[in-house]
């Protein structure tokens, strides 16, 4: 992750970094939006995308004077036009819209398009040899390895923003990965930390999405209930810090306090503490090498008084266990565990299945569909597309409705 010769020229003449943001009007989007907002001579955006939220995505374009904004729904485009329209912003839509945005000149991206279907722009912004802010777990958990060989040949840095691993990153030793005995990560344990299975059978998805600590959206709220979110984490830290299974723990930490830690061989351990609040890290990643101000509220630990931990109950939140076990197996594995639970969770918010049905439609189709290693990107849209078919089967819906596209632009 060392500093490139770009990025310290920028700084040393004190150039705003140029951004965009890819998933401008999800929670992590906006975010990023604001503290661009509250640095405005630092910062200048290239461009910013949204799903199905035109409105939310022309007044940020407006207010930042985005070059270029998308919408991936090409039933919102003309709203996103009529709304853009003599502001000097260029409209457009689509996947391979959303391609174009990333590979735009910018000195930084914030991948924040939730699930797989953030992988073609990520790898966009990578192929530019971008700073990549990187707030999207599952592109790592479907496709890690393949990922950061893009990583390493285009010359790009990540930079994690999922609060656990942005700590770990802050703690972290790169220059003597060897004196790292392990790295934890935290987990708060979600709404249904101290529910029964038999309390959990019932649950509804209003409940599911309330985190206690938290404001996030609803699949990665649902994925912290089951606590698959803490699983596609350990993926994902195992390809960005290169340690083994046996190397990353989890314990569940309720307060959302110590983000997580780094232990050395010598004893020491090396944690990063703050009010939960995702501005911090995004600010970090954005900033970063340098820091700069945020709003965040300031934390007082007299005021805190306790922090807790307790080890994670995988007999009650089992996909800790599956997840680990996909890590394990290695090949396909983890990109159909990603596949299976993006569609249970959706069908779960859809109200087809219960909560407790997550997790073992996730099981189920690790065991049902064939496997094999991934090669080349053709093999993650294989897996891929076959798990959320198996999945949808098992989930009662007709089909998936975030499949990979393969034939857009890789």
């Amino acid at each position: 992750m060392a500093m490139n010769a770009q990025l310290d020229a920028q700084r040393r003449g004190g150039e705003p970094r140029r951004v965009t943001i890819l998933g401008s009007t999800g929670s992590v989007g906006q975010s990023t939006v604001d503290l661009l907002l509250r640095n405005r001579d630092g910062y200048e955006v290239e461009a910013l995308t949204a799903n199905r939220n035109p409105e939310r995505l022309a007044e940020q374009a407006r207010t930042l004077r985005a070059r270029f904004a998308v919408v991936a729904d090409p039933a919102c485009y003309r709203k996103l036009q009529e709304a853009l329209a003599g502001t000097g912003t260029e409209a457009a839509c689509g996947a391979a819209a959303l391609v174009e945005a990333a590979e735009r000149p910018a000195d930084w991206v914030m991948a924040g398009i939730v699930g797989a279907a953030g992988l073609k722009s990520t790898l966009a912004a990578i192929r530019r040899g971008s700073i990549v802010a990187f707030a999207n777990k599952e592109v790592l958990v479907c496709a890690g390895s393949l990922v950061m060989q893009e990583v390493v040949h285009h010359g790009a840095t990540l930079l994690p923003v999922d609060s656990e691993h942005n700590a770990i990153w802050q703690c972290f030793d790169f220059a003597r990965i060897d004196a790292v005995e392990k790295i934890i990560l935290t987990a708060s344990g979600g709404p249904f930390r101290e529910r029964s299975l038999d309390e959990m059978r019932d649950v509804t998805p209003e409940q599911a999405v309330a985190h206690p600590n938290w404001r996030m959206g609803a699949k990665i709220s649902v994925d912290s209930a089951t606590m698959m979110n803490k699983g596609l984490e350990l993926i994902e830290a195992h390809h960005l810090f290169r340690l083994p299974c046996d190397r990353i723990d989890i314990v569940v930490h309720p307060q959302s306090i110590v983000h997580s830690a780094v232990a050395y061989r010598d004893g020491s351990v090396l944690a990063q503490l703050g009010s939960p609040d995702m501005r911090t890290p995004i600010a970090y990643a954005l900033a970063w090498p340098d820091r700069i101000e945020t709003p965040t509220k300031r934390l007082d630990l007299a005021a805190v008084g306790r922090l807790t931990f307790e080890p994670p109950d995988e007999h009650r939140f089992p996909a800790l266990r599956v997840a680990r076990e996909a890590l394990l197996h290695g090949g396909g594995f983890p990109t159909v565990l990603n596949a299976a639970n993006e569609t249970a969770v959706h069908a779960f918010l859809d109200r087809r299945i219960g909560f407790l049905d997550i997790v073992a439609t996730v099981e189920r189709t690790l065991e049902a569909v064939p496997q094999g290693e991934l090669e080349s990107l053709d093999d993650v849209y294989n897996f891929d597309t076959t798990a959320r078919e198996v999945a949808a089967r098992m989930s009662g819906l007709r089909s998936s409705r975030h499949r990979l596209d393969r034939n857009s632009n890789d």
